[in-house]
Order: C-alpha cells, then structure tokens, then sequence
C-alpha cells in the first residue's frame, strides 16, 4: 500500500536562487499539503549521513559539498500515492530530461543541482522525515 505522505527538500542552490516561495506555490497548487517546513542548514556531517546511502558513487563527495553548501528548505507532504505523485511531479533527475513545467524543468540546473530532492521510496519517506523533524514540528 503506498503512503501518504513523502519527503522533499529545496536544494541550496534553488534557496539562493530565491526559488524557496515559488517551487512551495507550485508543490501546493499540484495537490499536495505541507504537514511540516523549515529552513535549516545541514552540517557536512548530515549531509554524509542523510546521503550515505550514494557514499561509493563517485558523485557522493560533491553532492555531500553542494548540500552543506547553503541552507535548504525541508518539509513533509501529503497526498495520496505521495512518493509516487511527487516523483512524477517534480520531473527527471537530470533537468534537460525533465516533463517541461515540472520544478526540476523550471528551476534545475543540472543533474546535481536539480532544485528539489524527493524521496524515492514509503520507508525513505519515512527515514528521511525523521532525520529532520521531531513529532511536535509535525501537523
């Protein structure tokens, strides 16, 4: 049974871009409903561990560097088939691949700053979730 709810985070590069207030209009007006958000920073540290699951890919350490290179929006949302809905929302990995008016088509720049990480799986939503929000951060 897939979940409802799933993980995304605007990258660093979309953040300093100014993208932050349009990819959430967008993420909204597709459906689904934000049930946490923060603006937050991780640490090169987190992002090792957040990302350790790519540590032997060889784009682990400049994805790892990209990602602790500015702040990030984090936040959980709801929809129905959530991880499912929200891949085929925010397009392909790699911008240039991506449906034109998804995010990553809108405001990606290449496969590693591609805007917006989601979640691939229920239980990395659920992972991935955890990894930035407490139950009380939740509504």
């Amino acid at each position: 049974m897939s979940g409802k709810i799933t993980f995304t985070m605007i990258k660093p590069g979309a953040v300093a871009d100014q993208y932050t207030g349009a990819i959430i209009a967008k993420i909204t007006e597709g459906g689904f409903k934000v049930k946490a958000l923060k603006l937050t920073r991780l640490t090169k540290c987190q992002a090792e561990k957040f990302y350790a699951v790519h540590k032997e890919r060889p784009f682990y350490p400049s994805l790892v560097e990209s990602m602790s290179a500015g702040p990030v929006v984090a936040m959980i949302l709801e929809k129905d088939n959530a991880v499912e809905a929200y891949r085929s929302f925010i397009g392909a990995t790699n911008p240039a691949d991506a449906a034109e008016g998804s995010i990553r088509k809108m405001y990606g720049k290449s496969i590693e700053a591609n805007a917006v990480h989601g979640s691939d799986s229920d239980e990395n939503a659920i992972i991935e979730t955890n990894f930035f929000f407490n139950q009380q951060e939740r509504f």
